[in-house]
């Protein structure tokens, strides 16, 4: 018989970390918003198999407490998906994104791009939801990391397309091609390098992005931006703003903080999203 994953969830937080269950084994992250005292005893913190420490580079290390293996499954927000810790302190997934998600799996889109789209959670969600769905990350990795988790997932139809490639060139290409979509949807890190090492600052290259992206709206079909990010001095009245221009005041904006529910009942503050719609 076959075994299903465990899953994964947040058991606690506090004191700049995060506290994770995630499968089988006990995980110790940053949280660097999570300032206050944990809810639960120290005791629970100290069974952690494994604990990341990030360091003033940006980057850190794992301290293994006992072996793991180099990757294993989870189940999550209705998908089985590989994990792997890695050496930026990531697991292959933002577990903050599944409110997204859910409203990806809803449907009602027939053609979606997903930028910056990391492990291919995001474009899982699309495509269960019916569209046809043009996956792109700069990282060749990352995109291979995606057609595992769709392999994972056989009842999500494989309607998705992979391409490793820079983000500007990439929709430069696309407007020129005439090419159209209803959803659009982006997670930029705060900074970044393309596939040809083209160096992006989220300050600075994210209106132009924005622009881009608007030009790829299908005017037969309403259309949705959805824009999340992580960076600093970015809230919800922020991406309300910065959207508002990029429509003229036309579009309908719903910006949030997004949040991971805790086992303690209480929620973890992870970035913010914002979905535009233009009828």
């Amino acid at each position: 018989m076959k075994t299903e994953p465990l899953p994964y969830k947040v058991l606690d937080s506090g004191n700049l970390r995060k506290l994770e269950q995630a499968g089988p084994y006990r995980l110790v992250r940053p949280a660097l918003n999570a300032f206050w005292e944990p809810s639960l005893p120290e005791e629970e913190w100290a069974e952690a198999d494994a604990v990341f420490t990030r360091d003033s580079s940006g980057s850190g290390r794992w301290e293994f407490r006992r072996s793991l293996p180099d990757f294993w499954l989870v189940r999550y927000a209705g998908f089985t998906l590989k994990l792997k810790p890695t050496g930026f302190g990531h697991l292959g997934f933002f577990a903050e994104q599944y409110r997204n998600w859910e409203r990806f799996k809803k449907g009602g889109f027939a053609s979606a791009l997903n930028l910056f789209g990391y492990s291919g959670v995001g474009s899982m969600a699309m495509a269960a939801g019916g569209a046809r769905v043009c996956h792109l990350d700069a990282a060749r990795g990352m995109n291979e990391w995606g057609q595992e988790n769709l392999r994972l997932n056989p009842e999500i139809p494989d309607r998705i397309r992979w391409i490793a490639d820079d983000v500007k060139k990439f929709l430069r290409r696309e407007v020129r091609r005439e090419s159209r979509y209803d959803l659009i949807a982006l997670d930029p890190p705060s900074f970044g390098r393309g596939s040809s090492g083209q160096v992006w600052k989220i300050e600075s290259d994210l209106p132009g992005l924005l622009e881009l992206c608007r030009e790829l709206r299908d005017p037969e079909r309403p259309f949705h931006l959805v824009l999340s990010c992580h960076s600093p001095g970015f809230s919800p009245a922020v991406l309300t703003r910065i959207l508002r221009e990029q429509t003229g005041g036309k579009a309908e904006i719903e910006a949030e903080e997004m949040t991971i529910p805790e086992s303690t009942g209480k929620f973890l503050p992870a970035g913010i999203s914002a979905w535009c719609t233009i009828s």
